[in-house]
């Protein structure tokens, strides 16, 4: 990734200087840190479909595979700029400090529409190398076309996942239905599984084999995503690099979020189900209001609930992959990767 960012930060810079040093800020948001799950999914994907370390392709699949990241790179800047996140991995987002580099050098205009104007431009820089790395990672071209399916997909629910989630924020959808849409594509489809169903399309996988990653991507991607939420509510900011409680002031309206509503209503509680709603999308959340709604989570059952929900996910994700002939130690690896992702702490 990092020879192959080298290689574009030089092109940037032939256009001008100043748009090399944008972009040295995207390759270094893409370097700097996170859990490089979509890699190696998609890596474990092909390995378990019959992918070998000592095949000629090899190298290919590992340059191909890793365009993922930048696939991520690009929602994340998105994501952080939508939700008005200041913090990304204990560093600032690159909306605040692009404002930060506009405020800091008096430029004219404000500084926050120039930080959500880089920020978006940097995103879809992303994503087009993205599509760049990809094509050009040395794959042999039949292989290139079987992977159209997936690689198409995942870029097209990512964007749905993401505009239905700012849907969701914007009519005030708390059900639970409609947050678990939001995670199945989101979340699950791009994070787990695509990236497998990708890294068997590079083998040329059977159907059984396909069928199965998905079914197995499918329910670790929610769970991870549920995982998340959990985070975003109780977590450490020393370990997660978010503030505590940003989920809520965000107006994420997550699984959490729709069990707890639900079952305060179903209890007859108007109090509680005001309370966990008001914290929704208040910007002024404070410590004291924080602790009172994580109170309120864990009372109402639903933090028991999400728990719940997540160990069925993965159980049934476990199952999936005994359905079809997976290699070793592919499958014992994803195993492995699928009890890493749900039971995280960042």
């Amino acid at each position: 990734m990092s020879v192959y960012l080298e290689g574009r930060l030089a092109d940037t810079s032939a256009i001008d200087p100043a748009f090399g040093r944008a972009t040295e800020s995207l390759a270094d948001f893409v370097l700097s840190g996170g859990k490089r799950l979509r890699p190696t999914f998609a890596w474990w994907g092909w390995r378990g479909a019959g992918g070998a370390t000592d095949a000629p392709e090899a190298v290919a699949v590992l340059r191909a595979v890793s365009a993922l990241e930048l696939l991520q790179g690009a929602a994340l800047i998105h994501d952080d700029l939508m939700d008005a996140s200041a913090t990304r991995r204990g560093r600032p987002t690159v909306h605040v400090a692009f404002a930060r580099r506009h405020a800091d050098a008096g430029w004219q205009g404000r500084p926050a529409r120039f930080g959500a104007a880089a920020a978006i431009l940097l995103g879809d820089l992303a994503l087009v190398w993205a599509d760049d790395m990809f094509r050009g990672s040395g794959l042999p071209h039949t292989a290139l076309d079987r992977t159209a399916e997936p690689w198409q997909a995942m870029r097209t629910e990512l964007l749905g996942g993401q505009f239905l989630d700012v849907l969701n924020q914007s009519t005030g959808d708390t059900s639970t239905r409609a947050a678990l849409q939001v995670d199945r594509y989101k979340t699950a489809a791009y994070t787990v599984e695509r990236p497998l169903h990708l890294g068997a399309a590079i083998a040329g996988a059977g159907s059984d084999v396909i069928a199965a990653y998905r079914r197995f991507g499918a329910d670790i991607g929610v769970a991870f995503q549920l995982r998340d939420d959990l985070l975003g509510v109780f977590g450490d900011p020393e370990v997660t690099g978010k503030p505590a409680g940003d989920d809520l002031r965000e107006g994420k309206r997550t699984v959490l979020i729709a069990t707890a509503v639900e079952r305060a209503e179903q209890r007859g509680d108007t109090a509680a189900r005001d309370a966990v709603l008001a914290a929704v999308g208040d910007p002024d959340l404070d410590a004291d209001g924080l602790e009172a709604v994580r109170g309120l989570l864990t009372e109402l059952g639903a933090v028991q609930a999400v728990e719940q929900r997540i160990a069925s996910l993965t159980g049934s994700a476990l199952d999936a992959l005994g359905t079809a002939d997976i290699a070793e130690p592919a499958a014992a690896r994803l195993a492995d990767l699928a009890v890493t992702a749900t039971r995280r702490h960042r």
